[in-house]
């Protein structure tokens, strides 16, 4: 759905408001970073987010399919293995993402204790 000239001048836009949502819901960014960077199996992307469960890794996963960003697809190998790879609509945040990962890297600062961690 294109959005139309009203929406852009509007303060309130009602697709910059879901495009944010659905990249800031909690673990929805990390995820889609860790599948940019290479993860592609549940257990890979599981072991890329320290403290993510499994269950709502699932349920993230599902959403994001949900939405046309990522598509699950059969593994070769043993019945029930799957991964899961961008779709053309979850390659277009590409930009995005490191663009938060480089402002994230320059402006936040770690909590204490933590090391900064590179992209």
């Amino acid at each position: 759905m294109e959005p139309n000239s009203q929406a852009l001048d509007d303060v309130f836009c009602p697709y910059y408001t879901h495009a944010v949502e659905l990249v800031g819901k909690r673990w929805s960014g990390a995820i889609l970073r860790a599948v940019l960077l290479g993860k592609r199996r549940f257990n890979e992307i599981a072991a890329a987010i320290p403290g993510l469960s499994d269950r709502m890794l699932s349920e993230r996963l599902k959403e994001l399919e949900a939405e046309g960003v990522l598509e699950r697809l059969a593994s070769d190998g043993p019945a029930g293995r799957f991964s899961y790879c961008l779709t053309p609509k979850g390659e277009a945040l590409h930009a995005v993402i490191m663009a938060v990962t480089a402002w994230a890297e320059h402006w936040v600062i770690p909590a204490e204790g933590e090391g900064q961690r590179s992209a």
